[in-house]
């Protein structure tokens, strides 16, 4: 049967270590700082999470099921190609974004010099308006591995509607 809801929820989250040799991508944006994402790909943890908030209101399977991080095609890939393939499945089962609300959680760099480019660049990868993507950062007040400055996360809240 096929599902008919008039919108959808999706929550997304991505977490990964930061190591000194690495670069620090977020939201398809290399910002300055000593240390970046030991990941797979890019370890863009904000695309990361968005892929998963989207594929998660559609009920698909996850980002780690459709690019697997033993599979040496995703090695360093940009993250733009996973929200891609989210906005591709979230159109081809008739939705589009409602909003999408995002938090990053990385103690530095700060982020708020580079809010505006992130919901840029997100709006254009989900074919929506800028007013539809919000960007907050927060520190973690020097509390575990985020607060340390050793890892980075996000949390992404996706609404889809029917089109």
């Amino acid at each position: 049967m096929a599902n008919n809801n008039p919108i959808r929820i999706g929550h997304g989250f991505d977490l990964h270590r930061l190591e000194p040799g690495h670069d620090l991508v977020v939201g398809g944006i290399r910002l300055e700082h000593d240390r970046g994402c030991d990941a797979h790909s890019d370890g863009d943890v904000v695309y990361h999470a968005v892929t998963d908030a989207v594929l998660g209101a559609l009920a698909k399977p996850d980002i780690g099921q459709l690019f697997p991080d033993n599979d040496p095609r995703w090695k360093a890939a940009d993250s733009r190609v996973f929200v891609e393939e989210a906005t591709r499945q979230m159109r081809e089962a008739g939705y589009a974004i409602g909003n999408v609300d995002v938090t990053v959680i990385l103690q530095r760099p700060k982020l708020g010099p580079h809010k505006m480019t992130v919901r840029e660049n997100l709006a254009g990868l989900l074919g929506c308006e800028v007013e539809q993507v919000n960007v907050k950062g927060k520190t973690h007040e020097h509390v575990d591995s985020l607060g340390e400055n050793r890892s980075i996360a996000c949390h992404v809240v996706a609404l889809l509607v029917r089109t």
